[in-house]
């Protein structure tokens, strides 16, 4: 059995203290840019091993080499996401559910690059989101909205503003801020800095919180996965405190955003900060 590295991991990486290893296998998605294989299949492996190939860390399922859906050696760039990708491999019991295997599958994206993507057209629609931002668009009324999203809105925009050095602001105006050519600039370079694996999961966050403000505040640790998802359904999340909700509804939909957004921030930090993550893990 292999060691519970996400629960460790995690730890480390998120001011949250849940364990994200429930929440990263919670749900499917359905985002057409990222592989979603939502089917079941009997378990067919009994023991999962991680190994040093020519093309990364490669996983083991008995004496098989994992591969991808378009047949490519399943090898990543990292011991740590190949062990956190062994996890999740390790975690099926009888069944493999593979709509639960959030890592596996940004991998399985990544490595296959099914839509054919390069750094410059991961990043731009990154940036087109700093355009319709949500916690840039604000409300006029009621005015219990206007306060709740003044009072927790604004931290974060403020936040950000003095991380980057930028300008970004909010507006009521249907068309949102207008955001300054600088702004994206500074954006823009900060991003190219990830790889494209790094850039994969941004995304994979962004699509999840329609806001590039938020996403950027969970990975650069400022805000904890809960905080993130709760900011990005802040409107929605009032409303049902004042009208009431389908629990049961409400729940899963929370905790289907819960895992993915978990899913997309982990992916990051094991991309891009694997010798420091490992360094940690050792300490402890």
């Amino acid at each position: 059995m292999l060691p519970s590295f996400q629960a460790i991991a995690t730890r480390r990486i998120f001011a949250s203290p849940a364990p994200l290893i429930r929440a990263v296998q919670a749900a499917p998605h359905k985002d057409k840019r990222f592989y979603a294989v939502a089917v079941e299949r009997k378990k067919f492996y009994e023991n999962v091993s991680i190994s040093h190939g020519e093309g990364g860390f490669e996983i083991n399922l008995d004496r098989r080499k994992l591969k991808t859906p378009q047949g490519k050696v399943f090898a990543v760039p990292s011991e740590a996401l190949a062990l956190a990708v062994a996890t999740e491999w390790d975690c099926q019991r009888d069944v493999i559910k593979f709509y639960t295997m959030q890592l596996t599958t940004l991998c399985n994206t990544a490595l296959d690059n099914p839509t054919l993507r390069n750094k410059e057209q991961l990043i731009k629609p990154a940036l087109k989101f700093l355009e319709t931002d949500t916690i840039c668009y604000r409300v006029e009324d009621p005015p219990g909205l206007v306060e709740l999203q003044k009072n927790e809105w604004d931290p974060v925009i403020e936040w950000a503003e003095k991380r980057y050095n930028v300008v970004i602001g909010s507006s009521t105006s249907i068309h949102g801020p207008i955001i300054p050519t600088e702004t994206k600039d500074v954006f823009s370079r900060h991003l190219a800095s990830y790889n494209s694996w790094g850039l994969l999961g941004i995304e994979f966050i962004i699509s999840q919180l329609k806001s590039l403000i938020l996403t950027m505040g969970l990975i650069d640790r400022h805000l904890p996965v809960e905080k993130a998802v709760l900011l990005s359904r802040l409107e929605e999340e009032y409303q049902i405190q004042r009208w009431g909700n389908v629990e049961w509804a409400h729940d899963y939909d929370l905790q289907e955003l819960r895992s993915r957004t978990a899913a997309g921030a982990l992916f990051v930090h094991l991309c891009s900060e694997s010798s420091t993550i490992k360094h940690k893990l050792l300490q402890d």
